[in-house]
């Protein structure tokens, strides 16, 4: 019987949400006994915006010169740059063990990963997360971002550069902001668009 990660991520939010979690993406990779099911999770936008709230408040009184209590809250790499704040997931390892702890009953009961043994982990999606979705590229707009297109665009189907707010259903990336491979640079082009369709994987990029 084939597993169904439609049937997952289905009961993956069922769960998250009770916690006040979103379900970034499911993955099920290896084989027989080596199988392992991951579920990427964040705040959701409601938690998201409180913590974030709560995070530019602490920096900004640092940078006033202001006592702080809290600090060790603040991500060294927010702090030096290398991350933009909606980058961050705000998920912490009590959610990630709340979640894993119901959601893997749930897993055994329904029978959703039949076939044998497999590692369940719940995680953070990372400074370099999966963009999949129209409302994640607009989400994301002025951040970095790396993409494969199913069919060439230009002649090149590898583009990297910083999203920029456009139409729907097309991605428009600045290439500017990142240094370009040979391809890139022959096309001879500031800005691309690609069919949103045409999007084969994407992900961010940390900004170092």
């Amino acid at each position: 019987m084939a597993v169904s990660i439609d049937k997952i991520r289905a009961a993956a939010e069922r769960v998250a949400s009770s916690y006040g979690l979103d379900v970034v993406d499911v993955e099920m990779t290896g084989g027989g006994a080596h199988r392992a099911l991951t579920v990427y999770l964040e705040k959701n936008a409601e938690g998201r915006a409180k913590l974030r709230a709560e995070l530019e408040r602490k920096i900004a009184a640092k940078e006033a010169g202001e006592p702080v209590v809290g600090m060790e809250d603040v991500p060294e790499r927010l702090l030096k740059g290398r991350a933009a704040m909606e980058q961050l997931s705000f998920v912490t390892h009590e959610d990630c063990a709340n979640f894993s702890r119901e959601f893997g009953v749930i897993l055994d009961v329904e029978e959703l990963v039949p076939g044998g043994e497999y590692t369940l982990e719940a995680s953070s999606p990372g400074l370099d997360r999966k963009l999949a979705t129209g409302a994640d590229f607009a989400r994301f707009a002025g951040s970095l971002v790396k993409i494969q297109t199913h069919e060439p665009v230009a002649g090149n189907r590898h583009w990297q550069g910083r999203l920029v707010a456009g139409k729907p259903g097309v991605v428009t990336i600045d290439l500017g902001a990142v240094k370009q491979n040979a391809k890139s640079k022959k096309a001879g082009v500031k800005q691309v668009e690609i069919e949103l369709a045409n999007v084969e994987k994407a992900r961010l990029m940390a900004e170092i």
